[in-house]
C-alpha cells in the first residue's frame, strides 16, 4: 500500500539553522497522524513540506506516492488547514465555499452544506465576525469539501478554547470518516492527540526521535522502578529512555523493550500512557550529554 507520508534523509536549513536534519519516515495509510514537539521542533516545517509550500534543502520526501503539489490532480488530493486557520474577513462564510467551488474540481457542495448545518453556522455571516472555534470549522469545512485523500492541519485548535477545540476535534473525525481520508495534526495538546490519533510522531531537536502506531509504540514501552544500580544493569534489549530519581536510591525509568522484562526480577513494571511517553523522549533530548541518536529501526517501529 502507498504510504501517506514518506521521507528519505529529508532535511530542511534555513541559511545556518537545521530546521529538519536526516528525517526518515514511513505513514502507513489509512492513519490519523498526531505530530508533537516543543515550538522549534520543525513541525511546521515538515507540514509545509508536505503541502509543497517550500522545498528540501536534502533528502527527499513523498506524500500519497508523489511529489508534493506536483501537480493539479495532486494538489486536489491534500486539504490543509494553517496554523491561524485564515480566512478572508471581508466575505461571507458563502463566499468562501462559492471559491472553494471554483478553485477545486472535486469540490462536493453537499458536504459542506451539511457540514455548515451541523456546526449551526449562517452563511451569510462575514468570516471577519466568526468566533475562533467558527473560523476553525469554516477552514475545516474548505479542506474536507475539496474530498482530499489527505487532510494536514498545523495546530488549527491552539487558540481554542476548550468546549471549541473538543468540538473541532469531533467534527475533525467525523470529516475523516465520512472521506475516507489520512489525516496528521500538529498539536501541542497532547490529550487531544491520544483522543483522535492512531500514529504518532515526535519531533525534537531538528529530528524525528519516534514514529509509529500508538498501540505499537506503548506496547514496547514500559515503567520501571528499581533501585539505580538494577536500572543500570536491566537485561539486554531494554533501552532507558529517561530516568528521574525518586529518591537517594530508587529511580523510576520509561524503558523501550523487545521483549518482557524477565519476571520476579528487581523491579516493578507497569504499563505508560501516551503522554508520559512523549514527554520521556522530549526529555531524553534536553538532558545533557551524549545519547544516542534514534536509528530508522526505532522510527519505525
Amino acid at each position: 500500500m502507498t504510504p501517506v507520508l514518506e521521507a528519505v534523509n529529508l532535511g530542511k536549513r534555513y541559511g545556518r539553522h537545521h530546521a529538519l536534519t536526516d528525517v526518515d519516515l514511513n505513514v502507513p495509510p489509512s492513519r490519523v497522524i498526531g505530530l508533537v514537539g516543543p515550538n522549534g521542533a520543525g513541525k511546521s516545517t515538515l507540514l509545509q513540506l508536505a503541502c509543497g509550500l517550500i522545498t528540501p534543502s536534502s533528502g527527499t520526501i513523498r506524500v500519497l506516492g508523489d511529489t508534493p503539489a506536483a501537480g493539479p490532480a495532486h494538489l486536489a488530493k491534500v486539504g490543509f488547514v494553517a496554523q491561524d486557520t485564515p480566512v478572508y474577513a471581508d466575505l461571507s462564510v458563502a463566499d468562501h465555499l462559492r471559491m472553494g467551488a471554483r478553485l477545486n474540481p472535486g469540490w462536493d457542495a453537499d458536504l459542506a452544506r451539511r457540514r455548515l448545518a451541523r456546526i449551526d453556522l449562517d452563511p451569510r455571516h462575514r468570516a471577519g465576525r466568526l468566533s475562533g472555534g467558527q473560523r476553525a470549522q469554516l477552514a475545516l469545512t474548505i479542506a474536507a469539501a475539496k474530498r482530499p485523500e489527505l487532510l494536514i492541519l498545523d495546530e488549527p485548535a491552539a487558540a481554542l478554547d476548550p468546549l471549541a477545540r473538543h468540538a473541532f476535534l469531533d467534527n475533525l473525525m467525523e470529516s475523516v470518516t465520512e472521506l475516507g481520508a489520512a489525516a496528521i495534526l500538529s498539536s501541542h495538546a497532547l490529550p487531544d492527540v491520544e483522543r483522535v490519533c492512531d500514529h504518532l510522531i515526535v519531533l525534537a531537536g531538528s529530528r524525528v526521535q519516534l514514529a509509529g502506531d500508538v498501540a505499537d509504540l506503548l506496547a514496547d514501552h514500559v515503567r520501571v522502578t528499581a533501585r539505580r544500580t538494577d536500572l543500570a544493569a536491566l537485561p539486554a534489549g531494554a533501552e532507558t529512555i529517561l530516568r528521574t530519581d525518586r529518591t537517594e536510591h530508587e529511580s523510576t525509568a520509561v524503558v523501550r523493550v523487545d521483549r518482557a522484562l524477565p519476571a520476579g526480577g528487581p523491579w516493578s513494571v507497569a504499563e505508560v500512557g501516551l503522554e508520559e511517553l512523549v514527554l520521556a523522549y522530549l526529555g531524553r533530548v534536553e538532558q545533557p550529554g551524549p545519547r544516542p541518536s534514534p536509528t530508522v529501526a526505532e522510527v519505525h517501529r
